[in-house]
């Protein structure tokens, strides 16, 4: 008998083992499946024959052949018959590579990610879908569908995916669908959508109108239009001022009494990183050796593996294009033809505003609107959350958009909670793949005008240049018409003056043509001066990026697609240019700094003085002096204004006037800091201390903060402080999942400089383009072509990156040319 207890026993042992082996329990991963030598992670390895020199690939649904090779960076160029086989080879090819990626990041913004990896993402997938996201990919679907065009490109180019992934079988699925156990599913055209949509809360998703509204609140009209002006002191826009309008413009709305918006703790969560950016620039022919203009292009995003850029040439009758995508989204979006180049950086306007709300009682099924109440539309959104039962939430509907934030808050002096709707321009419906499309077939200038029409979200400055010695660049997108100021603060969403009040024409939204200094550039600065007529917005990037690109490109002549590699890779810091002199000014005329002892005239503070006498202002990986100034300059601006615009301090939450007007009031500090406060700003003062503070006591106690902080870390004054030290740039994989990254890159550059490589983001793609009767064009990004981690084009390009070097792109004007790059060729056949 007890035998077969035994053996019971073994069998259910065997059993339960064999159960909890092959499922995932919690995050951790089915290890017998994943270890399994016949469908586990051995199978993701690449060897030679995985990717064959010569194949003939047989896919339902293609119409004729396709022809493709392969380059030495396992780049795809594509050669087709017809634009139905383009879009699907895209497609297919795309999924081959970055079939996860693609996949995860749909799920990302449609707010599915609990479906994959459980209750832990709850949040952040309510999140996505109280910000609209799939609302405004369903909208603009349904415009795209509208469009024979668009149809036919987003129905062919997921007939590619899906062919794909009928062929995989799980052994075969991408490392990561077997890390975190799940399947990828078909694809469908809203995926494409959702991608853009992603793009656009990166990209506009950031709003200060509470924090701005608080400090309205707290510190009055005047103080707030002081310390938060709608254009800054130093800037250097776009369109240049003084550009001429070749239009009439609409009368702008009526200006309403400003609205004194509840007081509240409430601050959007999960904003997108306010050092996302970028710059392209474009030169004349004028200015050029070859007498034909020349372009660059490097956006600024979030570094991670895989890329968030996929490269591919395109060729079909009618367009032979190369560039970059978004792994998921077809045609190019920045790249080049034998005729045309055309780049983006991000508008940053303000398209995105909160409405405040009353609602007629505690059920709010009703608010309050133009006189009347109005119904609250309730939308149920079924939540899938793996393992657990579906999560019901309801989001409420007013005609201005979504309210997101749903939990009670505590207002000052209010008995009711307030809520907050949503109106963003990523809501609309339009068609920014059929803009693409066009670009991608673009001829000329007139053909970029033409095709720029239908892009809305988010706003991007397009700059272009043409074979035809053209150069161009306007900030475009869908930008309401509004009084100025308005969404600079929370709106009244009873008050009908303060909806939206239509829309700029795309045809006045700013632009310059030719400009007659031979060179354009944005780098996210302000869209155009004071004398452009419609408001679009108050908080740009600061100045620097774009000052020290138009300052370089003034003094180009018979410049080269390298001149312009160089001045993408400039390191120079125009803040520190500015105000380090001031700094070390101030600190010495009050006197020697105190050392770490409390003794004047310490040896350390000393040296580390002499350190940043002796800079140049280069972010170089080396830079000692770039570490010290960063981090004194940051401390600086923390006593300077925490003590007045923290939470800590208020109990609200606010933000700091930006670097611009912080610098123009530190710089108009006169006289002896030390020998008294009358006459300074009573901004300087610390208002939590009794003393009256100076300039140079925050100065110095910011030097001796900064000097204390880097010994703790770095040790003794020395290499240990370099700025590629301090800086710790990572990529990280798109997962989180680690060791599939790489850590501490040693490069150059700063969010502030034109190489604007910080912690997390950076230069996510660079390009340059050489018009000519044989357009050259160069381009790298910091990863490679492959998702797979244990391919290696997985991150193949990352040193050439890092170093500042472009590889010469392989542009092919047919299928069968011969180059010395080219690795392998395959057919596409029906």
């Amino acid at each position: 008998m007890l035998r077969y207890v035994k053996a019971v026993l073994a069998l259910l042992t065997t059993v339960i083992l064999a159960w909890v082996l092959n499922t995932k329990q919690g995050d951790v991963p089915p290890v017998a499946r994943l270890l399994s030598p016949y469908q586990g992670f051995w199978r993701n390895g690449e060897t030679a024959t995985d990717f064959p020199a010569q194949q003939t690939l047989h896919l339902p649904g293609l119409h004729q052949t396709v022809r493709v090779r392969f380059d030495d960076r396992r780049v795809p160029h594509v050669f087709a018959l017809n634009d139905h086989d383009l879009y699907y080879a895209q497609g297919y090819l795309t999924a081959r590579d970055r079939l996860w990626q693609m996949e995860f990041m749909t799920r990302v913004a449609a707010g599915r990610i609990s479906e994959v990896v459980g209750p832990k993402a709850l949040e952040y997938d309510r999140f996505q879908r109280r910000m609209g996201l799939p609302l405004g990919a369903a909208n603009s679907l349904r415009e795209m569908l509208k469009n024979d065009t668009t149809r036919l490109v987003l129905e062919s180019y997921s007939a590619g995916v899906n062919a794909y992934i009928s062929q995989l079988r799980p052994a075969d699925y991408p490392f990561e669908y077997k890390l975190l156990d799940y399947a990828p599913e078909p694809w469908q055209p809203l995926k494409c959508a959702l991608l853009l949509k992603l793009m656009a809360w990166d990209l506009s998703g950031r709003s200060d109108d509470l924090r701005l509204s608080n400090i309205l609140s707290k510190y009055g009209s005047e103080v707030t239009r002081d310390l938060f002006p709608d254009y800054p002191v130093r800037e250097d826009p776009v369109v240049p001022v003084g550009a001429p309008l070749a239009f009439t413009p609409l009368p702008v709305p009526a200006a309403p009494p400003l609205f004194g918006a509840a007081v509240s703790g409430l601050v959007p969560e999960r904003e997108p990183d306010a050092e996302l950016g970028s710059n392209n620039f474009a030169v004349a022919g004028s200015r050029s050796a070859s007498g034909l203009p020349l372009l660059a292009n490097d956006p600024h995003l979030q570094l991670n593996l895989p890329s968030i850029w996929y490269q591919i040439q395109l060729s079909a009758p009618g367009q032979n294009v190369y560039g970059v995508t978004i792994p998921g989204a077809p045609a190019i979006i920045i790249g080049f033809n034998e005729s045309v180049a055309w780049g983006v950086t991000n508008v940053g306007g303000d398209v995105l505003d909160w409405y405040q709300l009353k609602f007629r009682d505690s059920t709010r099924r009703e608010y309050w609107h133009d006189g009347r109440w109005k119904p609250v539309r309730r939308v149920v959104e079924h939540v899938a959350v793996r393992g657990r039962p579906d999560v019901l939430d309801t989001v409420l509907y007013t005609h201005h958009g979504p309210v997101v934030y749903d939990h009670d808050e505590k207002p000052f002096n209010a008995q009711t909670p307030v809520r907050h709707a949503l109106r963003w321009t990523a809501h609309e419906g339009a068609n920014e793949v059929l803009a693409f499309v066009k670009l991608n077939h673009a001829r000329n200038y007139a053909d970029y005008d033409q095709a720029l029409r239908t892009y809305a979200s988010p706003a991007q400055n397009f700059i272009f240049a043409s074979s035809q010695n053209d150069i161009a660049i306007r900030p475009n997108g869908r930008f309401p018409l509004k009084y100025p100021d308005q969404g600079k603060f929370i709106l009244d969403g009873s008050d009908a003056r303060q909806d939206w009040q239509g829309w700029i024409p795309m045809s006045q939204t700013p632009r310059v043509k030719n400009p007659e200094r031979g060179f354009l550039s944005s780098a996210n600065q302000h869209s155009a001066g004071p004398d452009y007529p419609y408001y679009l917005g108050w908080d740009y990037a600061p100045w620097d990026r774009a000052h020290r690109i138009n300052e370089q490109l003034a003094t180009m002549h018979h410049a080269t697609a390298d001149t312009l590699r160089r001045l993408q890779n400039d390191d120079l810091g125009i803040n520190a240019q500015t105000m380090l002199p001031w700094m070390l000014a101030m600190v010495q005329a009050g006197g020697t700094p105190v050392s770490q002892t409390g003794e004047r005239g310490g040896s350390l503070q000393t040296a580390v003085l002499q350190t940043l006498q002796g800079w140049n202002y280069h972010y170089t990986a080396k830079a000692v002096a770039a570490t010290v100034f960063e981090l004194w300059y940051q401390e600086l601006v923390r006593r300077l204004w925490e003590d007045d615009f923290s939470r800590a301090a208020t109990g609200l939450e606010m933000r700091y006037p930006a670097r611009d007007r912080t610098n123009q009031l530190l710089l108009n500090q006169s006289g002896n800091p030390a020998a008294s406060f009358q006459g300074a700003s009573p901004w300087i003062d610390d208002r939590r201390t009794p003393e009256k503070e100076n300039v140079h006591d925050l100065l110095t106690a910011s030097l001796q903060f900064t000097v204390d902080s880097l010994t703790r870390k770095f040790g003794p004054l020395g290499p240990g402080w370099a700025w590629a030290n301090q800086k710790s740039t990572d990529i990280n994989h798109l997962a989180q999942l680690p060791g599939f990254g790489h850590q501490d890159i040693v490069c150059p550059g700063s969010p502030g400089t034109v190489n604007a490589t910080g912690a997390r983001n950076g230069p996510s793609w660079r390009m340059v383009v050489a018009l000519g009767p044989q357009v050259k064009a160069y381009g790298i990004f910091p990863g490679g072509q492959s998702g797979n981690p244990a391919s290696r084009y997985y991150d193949d390009m990352l040193e050439s990156w890092r170093t500042g070097q472009l590889d010469e792109l392989v542009f092919l004007r047919a299928a069968d040319e011969n180059h010395p790059r080219l690795q392998a060729a395959w057919r596409l056949e029906q």
